[in-house]
């Protein structure tokens, strides 16, 4: 934060998973040893440092253990890291129901915005009707027969409908036929117990836009993934593998960057991560996944809210390279959490 910027001291509990709840002290951790709870951490230890009271709260599935916490501290805000309920990842709207039920300010996405957001399908389908280009795709139920439609061309790429952070996605994920699809919406079936996806396969480069606001929103600069050691004939996707093994990074020669897009490209894609925002009815901080294709054409690929919020990840950086550092950032999250207002509070 900038020197001699003053704010007022909360009290904060940090909604996490309870193992991820980190230590007091990470001295004599190697960065392998830290990854699993670094978003945990860095949230934690940065709100301390600048002065706020922090509890940590380890959630699996009872809210009760929230409760109590609102009980114990009262906080002035819950922040809000968790991305499951019961290892479900959908459940995570339900805490932020339960959250406004209780009419306790928290961080992030609303539950409207998370129940249309996590569900892939259902938010290709809103940003469809209002003519925003995504993939054609389809759903493939969980104990059905694999049978695409031939207005689903190939090549298409399988994912779970439902699971984050790449869970699933290989270069397998890319499919050419229908007996390679078969075998890939079973295997998404099996790994994940979700129902799986198939969505054209976008050739192109990846960007990633940061969103922050409620009412007024602000977009930082367009981030891009790119992969300089790309095998012959491989896709520039982002596995699993890409996403969470540090040596295949360096193997591969993943780098994470500005974007360099020209003035007119970044104010549409600036504008266009806008009206996405708001069509899904978003709120605190998200980021948006693009392809751009070589013709210059935006395909919405997924919108994440409550997105990875580590130091030094993509939305701290992209943040960073627009002026706001890691502990401004997370006090503007606050800031937009306290002000944020639950539908049935505007009614009233």
């Amino acid at each position: 934060m900038k020197n001699g910027e003053t704010f007022k001291k909360l009290r904060v509990i940090v909604l996490c998973h309870e193992d991820l709840v980190p230590p007091d002290t990470v001295d004599g951790l190697s960065a392998k040893e830290i990854a699993p709870f670094k978003t945990e951490w860095d949230v934690i230890s940065t709100l301390k440092k600048i002065g706020h009271e922090v509890s940590p709260v380890g959630v699996y599935n009872n809210l009760g253990v929230i409760d109590n916490a609102l009980l114990e501290h009262k906080p002035h805000i819950a922040f809000n890291l968790l991305e499951e309920f019961h290892g479900y990842p959908l459940y995570d709207q339900h805490v932020v129901s339960y959250l406004e039920l209780m009419k306790q300010p928290y961080t992030g996405c609303n539950p409207r915005g998370l129940t249309i957001s996590h569900d892939k399908a259902l938010a290709k389908m809103v940003l469809a009707y209002h003519h925003i280009h995504v993939p054609a795709f389809a759903v493939f139920h969980m104990n059905r027969v694999v049978k695409r439609s031939k207005r689903l061309k190939f090549p298409l790429l399988v994912k779970s409908i439902s699971e984050e952070g790449s869970v699933g996605i290989a270069r397998a994920s890319i499919v050419s036929d229908d007996e390679k699809l078969a075998e890939r919406v079973e295997f998404i079936h099996r790994q994940t117990k979700t129902h799986a996806i198939a969505e054209q396969y976008i050739a192109g480069r990846e960007i990633y836009v940061s969103v922050i606001g409620n009412q007024r929103l602000q977009t930082y600069t367009p981030w891009e993934l790119v992969i300089e050691k790309l095998p012959e004939g491989a896709p520039n996707i982002a596995t699993s593998k890409l996403k969470w093994d540090p040596a295949y990074q360096e193997k591969v020669g993943v780098v994470t960057k500005a974007a360099d897009l020209d003035k007119k490209m970044r104010e549409k894609i600036a504008r266009l991560s806008k009206k996405i925002y708001r069509t899904l009815f978003l709120s605190g901080y998200a980021r948006l996944d693009y392809r751009v294709t070589d013709e210059g054409q935006i395909y919405l690929l997924e919108a994440n809210p409550n997105p990875q919020i580590a130091n030094k990840e993509d939305f701290a950086d992209s943040a960073k390279h627009c002026g706001v550092d890691y502990e401004a950032l997370l006090q503007k999250i606050m800031a937009l959490g306290l002000r944020y207002r639950a539908a049935h509070e505007l009614t009233q």
